[in-house]
């Protein structure tokens, strides 16, 4: 279809410190997720759901998880407030 790989983020904006959960599909094996290229600590739940932290300097943007084959880019821009 056309489609890059992506990722949806529950809830699409937070502040500092608000739990998200990011789903999508072959996440379990993440090495990374950033919120606008900021690193941020995760965990992966399963293949289709990590649970990451805004990190302290965090702006808008898009959230990237990397894995070892593919990185996944949300389908809409993260809103930090």
């Amino acid at each position: 279809m056309g489609l890059a790989a992506f990722v949806e983020t529950l809830p699409a904006s937070g502040k500092v410190g608000t739990p998200v959960r990011i789903l999508g599909q072959h996440l379990k094996s993440a090495t990374s997720v950033t919120f606008n290229g900021t690193p941020a600590t995760f965990t992966a739940i399963s293949n289709w759901e990590i649970t990451a932290t805004v990190p302290a300097g965090a702006t808008t943007g898009y959230v990237e998880v990397t894995a070892p084959k593919a990185t996944f880019t949300s389908n809409v821009a993260f809103q930090v407030p």
